[in-house]
Formats: structure tokens, sequence, C-alpha cells
């Protein structure tokens, strides 16, 4: 496992967010793991987020038989945070039983570049493998608000 200090370091990312917020997090993000309803995809997963204001945020993946209303965890974290007024978020853990630790899908990159898009992203194994990104590394030419400018 990677130190999170040299990740953090050899990604140029701030230190905004510390240790123990990141330990925290993870926490969080795998306690709601438990809950997620995958039942189709067999794939669950939790996410945590932290508000610089310090509020913290936590959901799960919840599957549809009609695939395209099922809710990332991710995009779910977004929305209870946007929901209770938080606007200014800077860490998300994305927590999985997966081998390997897996980045946001296309869609929540999408989400997270435009209502987070300073925010520090971990993806986390229960194995201990973790990798850490910006959303700008993992989403480098977004659909931005300013995309929608007809003039």
């Amino acid at each position: 496992m990677t130190p999170i200090a040299s990740a953090a370091t050899a990604l140029g990312m701030s230190r905004d967010t510390s240790d123990s917020d990141w330990r925290a997090l993870r926490a969080a993000a795998f306690a709601v793991l438990e809950r997620a309803y995958a039942p189709y995809s067999g794939f669950r997963v939790g996410a945590a987020l932290k508000a610089r204001d310090g509020r913290e945020f936590a959901a799960c993946n919840v599957e549809n038989a009609s695939y395209p209303a099922s809710m990332c965890a991710e995009r779910a974290a977004i929305a209870a945070a946007i929901a209770a007024g938080a606007r200014d978020l800077g860490a998300i853990v994305i927590a999985t039983d997966a081998a390997e630790p897996v980045p946001p899908c296309g869609i929540c990159r999408q989400v997270l570049s435009e209502l987070a898009p300073t925010i520090e992203v971990m993806s986390c194994t229960r194995g201990g493998r973790e990798s850490r990104w910006t959303i700008s590394s993992l989403l480098p030419h977004p659909f931005t608000p300013q995309s929608l400018d007809h003039s």
C-alpha cells in the first residue's frame, strides 16, 4: 500500500485532507458499502465525501432492474451533500470489494467535475490497496456550464 502522503505529493495534490480525515472517510465508505443494493451486477460500492465545512456524507450504489435508473454511490453521496446545502466538497473515498482500486465511472466524473472541481478522489479495496487522483486528472476536458454558451 502506498503511504497517503507520498501518493498525494506524487500527484501534486493538496494536503487539505488530513490522514485522519482519509481514515474516517474510508471507514464510512466501507460501512455504507455493506448496505449497497447490487443484485444485478454484484458490484457493491460505498462512497463517503467530506465538505470543506467538515460535514461528511456517505452513500452506496442502488441498482434497479431498469439499469439506467440505477444510482452510483458517488452521485448519491454528492446528491445528499447538495441537498444538505454543502457546496464546497473537498474529498471523496470510493470503497469496493474489487482487487484493484476503481476510479469513478464517466457519469460520476462529470458530476464531480461540475459540482466539486477541486475534489481529491481516493479509491480503496478491502485488501488495503488504494489510489488517489484529482478530478481534473480523471476528466481533463469536462463538459462544463460554459460549454452550453450559445453566443
